[in-house]
């Protein structure tokens, strides 16, 4: 963000009393006349940041998703969606991951409350070089944007002189012919390692990086499914409305294949330990390479619906 901040000097950031929590604390040092504490008041933080789009500048707009989503939804769709007033919101701390917490601050629905409101863009990166290149992605773009980050440290996946995002463009991150592991977040590394499980066992498993949720790269997704003839899909999120509903109705709509939904079951969860709790809600590899066999064996009338 500071990096942003040197090349793009109509970037501003503001925060809800949450500036160590999401580091935004960072941009406060290196430019403190463009850093705005809103205080415990996320649906004001929202007009205020509509304000300040509308006199030119570019907000970015940071809390937690459980308040970001939900809190503040109301203003976020009415004073930015609406106007399509070029605010980005950053938001931290996303799904069952952040543990202690509990189910209060655990956000399970906010791609799928962000992803219903018209003219916002949804992205949920997976590591940080995707990361890095996303929040300047967005700060050259124009329009609502909503970005999902977690928590917890994530294993760098790619290398920033390849890496290349485009709205709409799913990543490649493994090649595969048996099966489609479509993921996002802190899913795609957990669906990297369902994959090498499943290619001890002779199946080729094909990751995508669905980093832009909205939109969507429908292109990929229809190619999943006549080139593997099944899906799985993977998130820190509730399986209604969030990636595997993006997914779910492309393929409604395309091309209908055998598909199994990795999430938070419409459920909520408990407090505890970031590695538990995943393993205790079906989100761990070894989950995702038992959904992927559970596609292929429907594929292949072998196996029934979950």
């Amino acid at each position: 963000l500071i990096s942003v901040g040197e090349q793009h000097p109509r970037v501003v950031v503001l925060e809800a009393d949450l500036g160590k929590g999401t580091q935004t604390v960072l941009f406060r040092e290196r430019f403190p006349e463009r850093y705005f504490p809103i205080g415990i008041a996320e649906a004001n933080m929202m007009g205020v940041a509509a304000g300040l789009a509308a006199s030119g500048l570019v907000p970015f707009a940071s809390t937690f998703c459980v308040f970001a989503s939900m809190r503040a939804v109301e203003q976020f769709r009415n004073s930015i969606a609406y106007p399509k007033l070029n605010v980005k919101v950053v938001a931290t701390n996303a799904g069952i991951e952040i543990g202690a917490d509990g189910a209060t601050h655990q956000a399970i629905e906010d791609i799928a409350i962000m992803r219903a409101i018209p003219n916002v863009s949804v992205f949920v990166p997976s590591d940080p070089v995707m990361t890095v290149k996303l929040i300047h992605l967005v700060a050259e773009s124009v329009g609502p944007t909503y970005v999902r980050i977690g928590r917890q440290d994530t294993p760098t996946l790619y290398d920033d002189a390849t890496l290349h995002l485009e709205p709409g463009r799913a990543v490649v991150a493994r090649p595969g012919s048996d099966v489609t592991l479509m993921a996002v977040g802190n899913m795609v590394c957990r669906s990297l390692d369902a994959a090498q499980i499943l290619a001890r066992e002779g199946i080729s498993a094909r990751v995508l990086d669905m980093f832009s949720v909205k939109p969507i790269d429908t292109a990929a997704i229809i190619a999943a499914a006549e080139e593997t003839g099944c899906i799985v899909t993977a998130e820190d999120h509730n399986i209604m409305g969030g990636l595997g509903g993006a997914v779910a109705e492309v393929l409604a709509e395309t091309k209908p294949v055998p598909l199994v939904r990795v999430g938070v079951r419409d459920t909520f969860a408990e407090s505890g330990d970031a590695e538990g709790l995943l393993r205790a809600y079906g989100l761990s590899a070894e989950h995702i390479a038992a959904a992927a066999r559970q596609a292929i064996a429907r594929r292949d009338g072998t196996g029934k619906s979950d």
